[in-house]
């Protein structure tokens, strides 16, 4: 975590970039798939630093998304530059439990979050697996090195509307 200018950019920053002008909807500002898209290299660019590269994955392992849930603050428009930061919030044997979140580069406000989850896969059985002790230690060591930041208020959210008009009754068997 780091402030800058009394803005509080939370978590560690693993990618920056510009809206790109393909990048533009209807509405005159980014589309949601491109947030996505964004938010994707900030997975790649972690899974990188766990080792979980090209070679990596050339030798039967890899990571597949198995959960994203984005909130949208403010809009970012054409050209804008963006960071986006990232914070461990959990991992176990076999997953990742990742937040990210996209800041306006130089006005410092949040634009968006992504939240993610991802598990590592044996890409020859096509099932989870363990991740190898050499990931689980850069993470031990990635987790250490971000400290104990605050849980973040947008994780774990739930989609719903205020005051519906109609609402499906949720019903578990």
């Amino acid at each position: 975590m780091s402030v800058v200018a009394d803005t509080v950019i939370e978590g560690f920053e693993i990618v920056r970039g510009h809206v790109a002008k393909e990048w533009i909807d209807v509405n005159g500002h980014m589309n949601v798939a491109n947030y996505l898209e964004a938010f994707d290299s900030a997975v790649v660019t972690l899974r990188e630093r766990l080792g979980v590269n090209d070679d990596y994955i050339s030798k039967g392992h890899t990571t597949f998304a198995v959960e994203c849930h984005m909130t949208y603050q403010r809009e970012l428009t054409l050209d804008d530059p963006y960071l986006i930061t990232t914070q461990i919030l959990g991992y176990s044997r076999t997953g990742l439990h990742q937040f990210n979140r996209m800041y306006h580069a130089e006005a410092l406000y949040l634009a968006s979050t992504a939240e993610s989850m991802t598990l590592h896969i044996d890409l020859g059985e096509r099932k989870v697996a363990p991740w190898p002790d050499e990931v689980v230690a850069r993470l031990d060591s990635i987790a250490r090195e971000q400290g104990r930041m605050p849980r973040p208020r947008q994780a774990g959210r739930q989609i719903r509307l205020k005051n519906p008009l109609f609402l499906t009754e949720v019903t578990r068997t």
